[in-house]
């Protein structure tokens, strides 16, 4: 069983209820929950002030040997606000000694991402404590998902789509494509080549989803990566306004602009099942039209 260290760098959890239940959860199933105290602290819409949250994450290079995990509670917004306070040569020089499983999305990918380009600290894009493991319903698939992902150096997630049939390997990273975009021009975006990289988000109609990924495009990041893998992109109501213009017009728009390989339907972001990928681990991935497998290995696991 695990020590598991509650995160909080964003917003606050308004789902107290939800978090409680999270915590329940994780207890019930033997592990300890420490930090719970990150889950009601408050300062406007953030989940403390700066130099709380700031202090929630340089924690990280002082962990206690128990310790295994760092969850995030939530994502919102917040983590912007620390990047450029965050003590990157501390935390990277504890965690290439010792790298914990740090895991979360949403919000969270700023600093997921700014770990990997200032420290080369691979972390974890899966399940938080208040959206996945406090749902009302606890999704089996990413629970299980969860813990294979953690515990196993080596494993693969498939799943169904139509793209034609490619093959790549590389870097796997990304995360909320939002926050990724919002990196561009910064020191805390990889600079990864070569890469596969994988994307999701929520809330966003699909027009603003070309709209991030053409910047991209026209940034020159896409173009040096190896395959895009396109998860969850849920939350957005189309309109009469739209005629036909939806998520699967805009794939295929953007397959026939871009010069790699465009994988649809990984089930992976703002969804109650989620797949957990290492940001930073190798990816293999092979595509035969139908099926999509990407084998991942080169993360740290607990045992």
């Amino acid at each position: 069983m695990s020590l598991i260290r509650l995160l909080a760098p964003s917003g606050y959890c308004v789902n107290q209820a939800a978090a409680a239940r999270g915590i329940k959860r994780l207890q019930d199933a033997g592990h300890q929950v420490e930090n719970q105290q990150a889950v009601t602290r408050r300062f406007q819409r953030f989940a403390g002030t700066d130099e709380e949250r700031l202090a929630d994450v340089h924690q990280l290079a002082s962990l206690s040997p128990e310790c295994d995990i760092v969850l995030a509670v939530r994502g919102g917004y917040g983590a912007t606000r620390l990047l450029e306070r965050i003590d990157y040569p501390r935390l990277g020089l504890a965690l290439r000694a010792r790298t914990p499983v740090i895991c979360g999305h949403s919000d969270f990918t700023a600093i997921q991402l700014a770990l990997l380009a200032q420290c080369g600290t691979i972390t974890f894009s899966g399940p938080m404590l208040a959206g996945n493991f406090g749902a009302e319903e606890l999704d089996d698939f990413t629970w299980r998902h969860f813990w294979k992902a953690v515990t196993e150096p080596q494993f693969t997630v498939s799943w169904k789509n139509t793209a034609p049939a490619c093959s790549a390997g590389g870097t796997i990273w990304g995360g909320n494509l939002a926050m990724l975009v919002s990196l561009l021009g910064s020191p805390w975006l990889p600079a990864i080549d070569g890469g596969i990289l994988v994307v999701e988000d929520i809330n966003e109609h699909p027009f603003r989803v070309e709209r991030l990924l053409l910047q991209l495009h026209h940034a020159g990041v896409l173009r040096r990566q190896k395959a895009l893998i396109l998860g969850s992109f849920n939350g957005a109501t189309l309109s009469d306004y739209d005629a036909g213009y939806d998520f699967n017009e805009m794939c295929r728009t953007l397959s026939e602009r871009l010069s790699i390989p465009v994988l649809p339907g990984l089930p992976f972001g703002h969804e109650p099942q989620t797949v957990t990928l290492p940001l930073g681990a190798f990816g293999e991935l092979h595509h035969d039209g139908q099926q999509s497998v990407l084998s991942i290995s080169g993360h740290s696991t607990i045992s």
